[in-house]
């Protein structure tokens, strides 16, 4: 049985479907990471988990009980928002304490005053406190605990909020884009911190962002929402090398992957340009095909050596790699090249090169957008007339 389940989540606002049956098993311990373009759903769905939202129908599901009516307070759920929503007014330690008081002390027991008086009260409090002190040490934060979030970095909010999330040992954490306001190297930071944090805590993570980076570089598993819809939920390496449609392949990768449109011709084949993909799945000619390809797989030759005949258009140095942007001439459109700065030496834009594939990195997609099962080689023009007669 999973940890953490979503079944056939639906949600329609005035008319306009959000999300569209969105289903998800976790597994206790697992971090899943759920990425999409703005206004894919995502936020809802963390919303609706949370119980800050309700769905239209589906189910969610924790630790074998169906917790998709009960209140936000009662599902046992920890979020970390994107503004950290700390209260301005307190200390770092009495933000902390806060989902333990909500729980553990009476209304009276939370009044500064009445509640020390109270014999019952007053060990709770002090128990809380423990608990606090002992959270903020693990988070290296307990030297902040006097300071209110003015008084604090973002970075230091971010453990607050952390710590907050994690005090009271939940059975799902949720975290909506809580990176997003740190700086780039303080991001790259916090990605191991959070991930730490998940295995201490051992429960399923619910964790969105919009950084594919993030997804995949924390993430055990990939949830990938476009339009509303989970279009595919698996490891980063699958999701990035093995994409089940083209919308996955298109939002993961940086630069973003290669198109090149064309047609299946009158022998089945799938040409484009000077390529031939003979694919082991029949095709019908005239079917609208999508060739896909990463800029990684892309090899630069001399004119005359390579699939692709192309001109340079552009270099973009970024230290560790180089950015080619390169134009087909055989038909219409860019292809872009990934390559190492030591490749780079001596090209220029306006020259003439042969770009070289590597056919186990090409992915082919119908009109549909949907990924095609079928291997994949590049033929010469003299294997094809073989084969075909």
């Amino acid at each position: 049985m999973s940890a953490f389940s979503l079944r056939d989540v639906t949600k329609s606002y005035s008319g306009n479907s959000i999300l569209k049956g969105v289903s998800i098993e976790a597994e206790a311990g697992e971090f899943i990471a759920l990425v999409g373009p703005s206004g894919c759903g995502k936020s809802t769905l963390l919303r609706i988990v949370a119980g800050l939202d309700h769905a239209d129908r589906g189910e969610i599901i924790i630790g074998g009980e169906d917790v998709s009516s009960r209140a936000a307070g009662d599902r046992n759920i920890a979020m970390v928002f994107q503004s950290y929503a700390l209260y301005p007014h307190l200390t770092a330690g009495q933000n902390i304490a806060v989902p333990l008081a909500m729980r553990r002390l009476s209304m009276a027991g939370r009044l500064p005053l009445i509640g020390g008086l109270l014999p019952e009260q007053r060990k709770i409090r002090a128990e809380i406190q423990r608990q606090v002190k002992t959270m903020a040490a693990s988070l290296k934060i307990d030297h902040l605990l006097e300071r209110k979030p003015g008084q604090m970095s973002g970075g230091q909010r971010q453990r607050v909020a952390l710590a907050r999330a994690m005090v009271r040992h939940p059975s799902v954490f949720l975290m909506d884009e809580p990176l997003s306001n740190l700086d780039a190297n303080l991001r790259v930071h916090a990605r191991g911190e959070i991930v730490d944090l998940h295995r201490k805590a051992g429960v399923p993570t619910l964790y969105v962002t919009h950084d594919q980076s993030e997804a995949l570089s924390m993430a055990d598993r990939v949830a990938v929402m476009i339009g509303g819809r989970l279009l595919q939920l698996d490891s980063p390496r699958r999701i990035y090398d093995e994409p089940v449609h083209l919308e996955v392949a298109k939002f993961l990768g940086q630069p973003r992957i290669n198109l090149l449109q064309t047609v299946v011709d009158d022998n089945g084949l799938v040409q484009a340009g000077d390529i031939r993909l003979l694919t082991h799945t029949p095709l019908k000619p005239t079917t609208p095909i999508t060739v896909a390809f990463r800029p990684e797989f892309v090899r630069l030759a001399r004119a005359g050596d390579g699939s692709l005949p192309a001109r340079i258009e552009r270099l973009e140095f970024l230290g560790s790699e180089v950015i080619v942007f390169t134009r087909l001439a055989a038909m219409e459109g860019i292809v872009v090249a990934k390559i190492a700065p030591a490749e780079a030496i001596g090209l220029a834009a306006g020259q003439p090169v042969d770009l070289k594939l590597d056919p186990s990195a090409i992915l082919v997609f119908d009109e549909k957008g949907d990924r095609l099962s079928a291997e994949i080689a590049i033929v010469s023009a003299k294997r094809t007339e073989a084969v075909y007669g």
